[in-house]
Order: structure tokens, then C-alpha cells, then sequence
């Protein structure tokens, strides 16, 4: 094989996974935080052969992971929650996708993993989507809805983003390694009624007739 021909193995076999990279490495510097933790090459490298695994997987969806959750979910301050480029952004940053298409709608919560995994242990309360039981926060929590308006295979996913602050709804699911419950969905992040009476003891909103 020529010297032509090797050199052009790899731009040919991934040109979506080049694309993803260099739309990284051009966002607008307003949308990048200061990372504080320096990963070491051997860390790099194992996020992007897991990066390039999932991308090409067609098969079931792996069980989640504290730290799949913690990526794709968990945000730090830094860019303005109402920013309305803020989904396109983050789940571009964040490679949030479905076995190589958008995401219908996702959320990004502003708060420790601790504290969304506590919120696995509290009472059931009625979920949307169909989903009969969630787990919901104690306390409000701030947050963005991402709502995917524009094509449906990446890279082209185009989000309208949206802040809340609210009750947070998740489903969760066991882990065996670990041997604990573990968040899987973040089902809704509920803004609060008015008047906090119509909030009954078990959780659950009522609008009075």
C-alpha cells in the first residue's frame, strides 16, 4: 500500500468523529470552562476508545455509570445557565447522544453527584413520559431543559435551552458492582407551584378544582 493511500485511511474511515473533534476545538471561548483537574494521557485516552466505542455501538444501551452520569448531567458554574446557546454548547462538549443521534431532550443539573444520588432513597412520586414511578429532590435544585428542534443525527443537533429551577424527577437502577442504587434518567425538573399548599405529603402537586 502506498504512502498516499495510508495517510488517508483515517480521514476517510471517521470523518464524523474528525468533525465532532474540530467543532470542539472551535466553540466560542465564552462557551469553555477552566477545567481545574489535568487528566493524564492514560485518562484521556480511555475516555476516547470509550468515547469511540459507544459512538459506533448498535447494540443495547450499556447499563449507566456514576461516572457516564456525572459527564453527560452534572454541571459546574461557569457559563450562564440562560444562555440560549447553552444546550447546543454542552451536549456538543459533553457528547450526549443516542447510538449516533440526537438526544429528543435532555437535562443539566447545577449540583454535586452526591446529591442526586441521595435523592434515589426518597419516595416515589409519578413521573411523565408514561414512566410510572420517579424518585424526587427535597429541595430545588437549578438546572437546563434541552429541547431538540433541528435534525436528528449528530453532529447537527440543534437544542432550544431552557433554565429551571425546580423539584428534580429521576429514575434510578441498581448496580450490582457496587452494590447500591445508582440515578439512570432524569425524568423532570419540576418548577414549583405558587403556593406550596398544593404540594401534599406525598409529594405529589394537586391543583385544587
Amino acid at each position: 500500500m502506498s504512502t498516499g493511500k495510508m495517510m488517508r485511511t483515517p480521514i476517510t474511515t471517521y470523518p464524523l468523529l474528525l468533525l465532532l473533534l474540530l467543532q470542539q476545538l472551535l466553540q466560542p471561548v465564552q462557551f469553555q470552562e477552566v477545567d481545574t483537574d489535568f487528566d493524564s494521557p492514560d485518562d484521556d485516552m480511555e475516555e476516547f476508545e470509550e468515547y469511540l466505542e459507544e459512538f459506533h455501538r448498535t447494540g443495547p444501551t450499556r447499563p449507566p455509570t456514576k461516572e457516564n452520569v456525572k459527564r453527560r448531567v452534572i454541571i459546574e458554574p461557569g457559563m450562564p445557565l440562560y444562555d440560549r446557546e447553552y444546550c447546543n454548547a454542552e451536549i456538543m462538549r459533553k457528547n450526549v447522544y443516542h447510538k449516533q443521534r440526537c438526544v429528543t431532550e435532555h437535562y443539566f443539573l447545577l449540583m454535586q453527584y452526591d446529591e442526586l444520588e441521595k435523592i434515589c432513597y426518597n419516595r416515589f412520586v409519578p413521573c411523565k413520559n408514561g414512566v410510572r414511578k420517579c424518585n424526587r429532590s427535597k429541595s430545588l435544585v437549578e438546572g437546563v431543559y434541552c429541547n431538540l428542534t433541528e435534525a436528528y443525527e449528530i453532529p447537527w443537533c440543534r437544542y432550544k435551552s431552557f433554565y429551571r429551577r425546580g423539584y428534580v424527577l429521576i429514575t434510578c437502577a441498581w448496580q450490582n458492582e457496587i452494590h447500591k442504587l445508582i440515578p439512570h434518567t432524569i425524568n423532570d425538573l419540576v418548577e414549583p407551584p405558587k403556593h406550596r399548599s398544593f404540594l401534599n405529603e406525598d409529594g405529589v402537586f394537586v391543583i385544587p378544582p
